[in-house]
């Protein structure tokens, strides 16, 4: 044991003498936090709107009255009038507006006729974000306007009553459990076999080789030392994303012995299977080159940034054998749902069977061989 203590130790001397790796491995994912959770996370508004009223009756009025409705309250957007519908067009395929509303001749008669009446939109569908927003604004709109006023008392409607049982998650919320697994994830490039490449490339792996230490050991140590220094990085997450987030009651004891028991097994799984890529691996470069790919394959499926429903199936398979998609998770299930063990007790069994897998895996590959 005392073997595998000397590793760690030198590990971790290493580690804390380097305060740049320190930085990317803590502060980077913090970072990424905060400028995707409020890039992504935010409402759309102020969509810039053209409306071009063709028909100036009272029933058109009314619609361009809730138009400025909206503008002033929700604000999803903002509109602009024009009485040229070239000039309209000419402005949205220039980009100074994201839509064009035209109220048509004939609208107001055909409202008050029944006859059925249509407004149309034309949108700058390159933006698929606004133009759903600003899409779904309209059509929510254009339900009240079609409502029958006065509202009967009884009406043969059926109508949907939506119960949340969480309460609103910002996207920033959403976004923190994948952030926690990716802090841990760019520890575990950092310590997960890199450091023993990198003893490689310089000689010093020459100075553990002649000693009597086994494989396993060796490994062990390699990994251990790896795993605490990720554990160290998902902690600061866990605790500083959470404040940053706005997770409520952030320091419940329960949920952090919790959140502690998901990042070790999160920790040891990334780190192993790190450890079990590189075990081969001579040239320093080769890591480095591997991260941006591994990090684009492993975290995008894992559902961190999209839920995984909406993959094809081809990417549905990666998520069954992707540990990152079993910390995400568990990590969803801890922080916005503040659940017990047995939600998560799949993810952290997937997680730790992944480790002693790609820890044999790692010891049956390893050479010691100078």
């Amino acid at each position: 044991m005392h073997r595998i203590l000397a590793i760690i130790e030198r590990d971790l001397r290493r580690f804390r003498r380097s305060p740049t790796l320190i930085i990317i491995s803590m502060i980077m994912p913090l970072v990424q936090l905060v400028v995707l959770g409020y890039a992504f996370g935010g409402k759309i508004k102020n969509v810039q709107v053209g409306v071009v009223d063709q028909d100036h009756g009272l029933p058109a009025v009314k619609l361009r009255e809730m138009f400025q409705a909206i503008a002033a309250n929700a604000r999803t957007f903002q509109t602009v009038s024009y009485s040229d519908p070239a000039r309209a067009l000419h402005d949205l395929r220039n980009g100074k507006i994201n839509g064009l509303i035209t109220i048509p001749p004939q609208f107001s008669r055909k409202v008050l006729a029944g006859a059925n009446p249509q407004v149309a939109l034309v949108e700058d569908n390159t933006d698929q974000f606004s133009s759903s927003a600003l899409e779904g604004s309209l059509k929510a709109m254009l339900a009240s306007y079609n409502s029958p006023s006065p509202q009967p008392r009884m009406a043969a409607t059926a109508t949907l009553s939506v119960v949340e049982v969480y309460p609103y998650v910002p996207y920033i919320q959403f976004l923190l459990p994948g952030t926690i697994a990716l802090a841990i994830f760019v520890s575990a490039m950092i310590g997960g076999g890199i450091i023993f490449i990198d003893d490689k490339a310089r000689g010093l792996h020459e100075g553990y080789l002649v000693t009597p230490i086994r494989k396993y050991e060796l490994i062990l140590g390699f990994n251990l030392a790896g795993a605490i220094k990720a554990i160290i990085a998902g902690l600061v997450l866990v605790t500083c994303g959470s404040l940053i987030a706005g997770i409520p009651d952030p320091f419940n004891l329960a949920r952090l012995g919790r959140m502690l028991l998901m990042v070790v097994a999160t920790a040891l799984a990334l780190i192993s299977m790190m450890f079990l890529l590189m075990v081969r691996v001579s040239d320093p470069l080769v890591p480095r080159a591997v991260f941006g790919v591994l990090n684009t394959v492993l975290f995008f499926p894992s559902g961190a940034v999209y839920p995984t429903e909406a993959f094809p199936i081809w990417m549905k398979v990666i998520t069954v054998v992707d540990p990152f998609t079993y910390a995400v998770h568990g990590f969803k299930e801890l922080v916005l749902k503040n659940t017990g063990l047995m939600a998560i007790s799949l993810d952290l069994a997937f997680l730790l069977g992944f480790t002693v897998l790609a820890m044999t895996f790692a010891t049956l590959l390893f050479r010691r061989t100078l």
